[in-house]
């Protein structure tokens, strides 16, 4: 089955993360082609934006633990940001094209992040929002350190973390964290949007980018390079080994 799936309509590409039976979790394959399919819409001139969506009832679940698991010790967390999440971050940020998410579902862990450098979050009202790290004895990644804050604030982003609490859509909304939110009518509204951004002035759209992620974002590589640091030893923890048995065992966490 192929983990991503594209489709093109009315000047936008629609890039749906296509792993249902883990929840569309990321694994490397689906993050490799995630960024193969980015770089494709950035250089095709018939593409002027680009939406990234979930199969099913699900945007994803973030990491694909069972994959890291498999991996056992010898993984670097750093190492694994640096292949994976951060340059994708990085890429999406750096895109002098519209990158909406348009966020169908539960939406957790680093597809978090992902969908926080997006430029615009279009949620389903039943969708939610989870940072996920914490219950798995890890730090934030995927820039959710830098993101969070700056759209929901220090205090709500830190209690989010902390508790691992789902932040639903409606709620997402009023804070600022997502632009518009969708019932029935969610799917109209995606592409209405996504149409309305493909006829714009794309030189325009690519420089006022440049502008936001200069007086926003400046630091957002540095960021992205410290939470690996960070990340790399909390996966070496007992805290993590702890996390990740009892997410695998279906139990609450025994931290100490």
């Amino acid at each position: 089955m192929t983990s991503l799936l594209s489709s093109t309509q009315a000047g936008s590409v629609i890039l749906t993360l296509n792993r249902p039976e883990r929840a569309n979790a990321f694994n490397f394959e689906m993050t490799t082609a995630l960024q193969r399919a980015l770089a494709e819409a950035e250089n095709d001139s018939k593409v002027r934006c680009v939406v990234i969506t979930g199969g099913g009832n699900v945007f994803s679940a973030g990491q694909d633990i069972g994959e890291m698991k498999t991996v056992g010790d010898e993984i670097s967390y750093r190492e694994h940001l640096n292949k994976t999440y951060n340059p994708l971050i990085l890429q999406i940020r750096n895109m002098g094209k519209p990158v909406i998410a348009a966020v169908n579902g539960a939406c957790a862990g680093a597809a978090f992040g992902i969908a926080l450098a997006c430029d615009l979050r279009i949620a389903k009202s039943s969708a939610y929002f989870v940072v996920g790290f914490s219950g798995i004895g890890l730090a934030p990644d995927s820039g959710i350190s830098l993101f969070l804050p700056k759209y929901i604030g220090l205090g709500r982003a830190q209690e989010y973390f902390y508790s691992n609490k789902r932040i639903p859509a409606q709620l997402a909304y009023e804070w600022g964290m997502v632009n518009r939110v969708g019932g029935f009518n969610y799917q109209r509204m995606v592409m209405q949007v996504a149409e309305e951004l493909a006829t714009g002035p794309r030189e325009a759209f690519a420089a006022g980018k440049k502008a936001f992620n200069q007086a926003i974002l400046p630091n957002l590589e540095e960021v992205l390079d410290y939470e690996g640091i960070l990340q790399d030893a909390a996966g070496k923890s007992m805290e993590h080994r702890e996390g990740v048995a009892a997410f695998i065992e279906k139990r609450p966490p025994k931290f100490g």
